[in-house]
This record gives C-alpha cells, structure tokens and sequence, in this order.
C-alpha cells in the first residue's frame, strides 16, 4: 500500500512539473496565473524549470534554484527499464504517462488502451481588453490556419522516422503537436498556393532542417535520410558565435549564439530579430530556443518565412513568388530548392563548395516529396549558383 502511495505521489508531482496551460499576457482572458504556483514564462507557459521561472517570467516566479528535469516515468526510458504506469495508464513514446492520444496512440509502449478523452468545456467569450502599444519593430503573426490537414501525425513520425530513436539526442523533443501549435502563428507558412505547393512547401522545410539536424550516416539504418532531428542544438558549443560588431543585436555577457532548433539559428544578429518578431528576449535566454520544442520550431519558421536582404524568404523561394533579378540570373540563382539552400548556407555550400551537404538536403527532399506525392520541381541544387554574398552566410551549418 505504501509503495503504491509513493508511486501515485510521484505520479502527481511529475504531471505538475510543467503545465500545457497558458498565462499572462497570452492567455485569454490576459492576466491568467499557472495552477498550483507554477511560474508563467515569458512566452505565457506554466513550469517550474529556469526556462519559465528565470528571465522574462511573469508572474509567480521562484527565483530558484531549479528543480532539474523530471525522469521519464515508465517504458524503455524509466530507471529500472520497463515500469509500467501506475493506474493502467498509457506510457508514451517518450516514457511519460497518460491517458490521451499522446500517450496511447502512435508509439505507445505499454498498456496502449485509449481512454476517450473528456469534452473540452464549453468557452466563455473573451473579455474584451484595451489595445496594447505598438511595439518596437514587426508585431508577432497571430494564430492562423491548422496544417494537420497538409501533414498527419503519422506522416509526420513516418519522416522523422527515428526522432524517438534512443540514439538520437533529441529524442522525444520534436513532436508532431508542438510543430503544428507553432506553425499556427504564420499565416502564410504552408498555406500559399494550391494544395501542391503548400505539400511542396513542408517537405521543402523539413528537407532543409532535416539535414541541419541529421543524426544520419553512410549505411545508416533506412537510409542517412531518415534521421533528421535527431539533434536540437549544436555540438559544438565552444564558439560564442558574437558578433562585436553589430550594435544593433549586442551580444549579452556569458550567452552564446551557438546553432539552435530546427534550423540551427545562429549568432546574436539573428536571434535578436527573432526574438523581437517572436515577442521574446532571445538575447538574454537563447537557450530556450533548444528547451521549448514550440519556440524551438518558431524560431526555424521564422527564418523560413524572413527575407533578409539580398535573400528572399525561402517562403517566397519554395511558392514561385520570388521572381530573380538580373543580378540572380547572372548567378546561376534561378526559383528552385537550390536557392533555398544558397540562403541558408550558400557561403559553404553552393558553387561546387560542398557537394556531399547539398546532395544531403536533395535526398531529404525528395524522400519528402515522394511521401507527400508532389513534384520536387526543376533547380533542386546549388553547384553552379554563385552565393548571395560572397565570403559570408546568415547561417553556418551545424556540422553534426
């Protein structure tokens, strides 16, 4: 009886360690507190860990010092191996307990019996609140369109087949849900042109960010492109990546800029501007964007979806609405997923500099493309495109 009591408390503390609610500013109605003296993070999520409590935190913030992160509960990734949940409840792909979609459908390791989930509570309008100020530089996207009806939960895991694989590092962190929350705040991502091109424009996304974040290798089981996201920061984090010079995004002391996320975001010049589109201080907390997969997969749609000049977007790119100017012909820039790969990293990689990369970023392409039954188009690489500033590139791979 006690050992049950323990498990049950143990249970109970673990599903409060952080909370899928929203608060404060973001929450409607706005102001709203986290259930049990949770901390409200800047981004408006309750948990208990720095990344909510620490910098930017909102309200109810316990200056620490943190709990460390609460190990999985049941499956292949408790300690010992293979507990069952407690109450016959599901364990999830990740070795979290549960009783929803999440925990019992795809993936699901024990006791996957589905518990029909309880109707959501009728929503209250919305209290109307005065108009903020207009803050400093582009306003946040609001929420938009779903795209669970361009990419399913099961196509999803089926081409990031090994995400939750014991060898990746990141394993358990990309999820389908935190992808398709995020992809809401972009209106315009996957939700241009016909049904083609917005099926065009995922596996566009997730063909460049796959080979960002590859754990795959030469003879890799499956094939090198079925392991994308399989890292979600660099591994090598001894370079700051500050740039001293720019004055506009300075560099905070002690923070490094290293590649974070889907699309590895590097340097304090990108992570200042995304922070301010995204309504976050990613300056000061650059971390968050590898310790919340939602922020973590806004930070690369964010950069999927921002020219920055002489680039176009890779939106733009991928939707036939960038039209090359002279000087882009002259390059060898012609519409194509090779432009896309000379935004990212075209310094590295186009012009004959790297075949081996580009070659990576085709293969998860057009593996993408074959799943979603769309035509990867024509100028798919790079080797005869000059890059869009010589001697320098927004991004620097990974090199995982």
């Amino acid at each position: 009886m006690k050992t049950y009591l323990l498990l049950l408390l143990l249970f109970s503390l673990l599903l409060s360690f952080s909370s899928g609610e929203q608060c404060g500013r973001q929450s409607k109605p706005a102001g709203a507190l986290c259930p049990n003296g949770l901390c409200c993070s800047e981004a408006g999520w309750c948990g208990t860990t720095e990344a909510y409590c620490g910098h930017g935190c909102q309200s109810q913030c316990n200056p620490g010092p943190y709990p460390p992160p609460p190990t999985p509960q049941c499956g292949r990734q408790s300690i010992p191996a293979g507990a069952l949940c407690p109450n016959g409840l599901c364990c999830s792909e990740a070795g979290w307990c549960g009783t929803t979609e999440a925990y019992c459908g795809h993936g699901c390791q024990s006791q996957c019996t589905p518990t029909p989930t309880p109707p959501a509570p009728t929503p209250t309008p919305p209290t109307p609140t005065p108009p903020s100020p207009t803050p400093p530089g582009p306003t946040p996207p609001g929420p938009s369109g779903d795209l669970s009806g361009i990419i399913s939960r099961d196509q999803f895991y089926e081409m990031l087949n090994h995400t939750n694989d014991n060898a990746c590092y990141a394993i358990g962190f990309f999820t389908y849900d935190a992808f398709i929350t995020a992809a809401k705040s972009f209106p315009s991502f996957g939700n241009t042109g016909d049904l083609a091109t917005r099926k065009k424009e995922i596996a566009a996304f997730f063909g460049q960010t796959s080979h960002e974040t590859t754990g795959g290798w030469s003879g890799a089981p499956g094939g090198a492109n079925t392991w994308g996201y399989c890292y979600k920061d660099e591994i090598d984090k001894s370079d700051p990546h500050c740039d001293s010079s720019n004055l506009e995004w300075p560099c905070v002391p002690g923070q490094f800029y290293y590649g974070r996320g889907p699309i590895m975001l590097s340097w304090n010049y990108n992570y200042g501007p995304c922070g301010r589109d995204l309504g976050l201080d990613l300056l000061h907390n650059p971390d968050v964007a590898s310790k919340d997969p939602v922020i973590s997969f806004k930070t690369a749609i964010w950069f999927w979806m921002t020219p920055q000049a002489p680039k176009p977007s890779c939106h733009d790119v991928i939707t036939d609405q960038w039209q090359p100017s002279a000087a882009d012909i002259s390059a060898g820039r012609l519409p194509g997923y090779g432009v896309i790969t000379n935004i990212i990293n075209g310094g590295l990689e186009c012009a004959g500099r790297n075949v081996a990369q580009v070659q990576d970023r085709i293969s998860f392409y057009t593996r993408y493309c074959g799943m979603f039954g769309v035509d990867p188009g024509s100028n798919i690489d790079c080797d005869n495109q000059r890059p869009f500033n010589e001697g320098s590139n927004v991004f620097l791979d990974a090199a995982i």
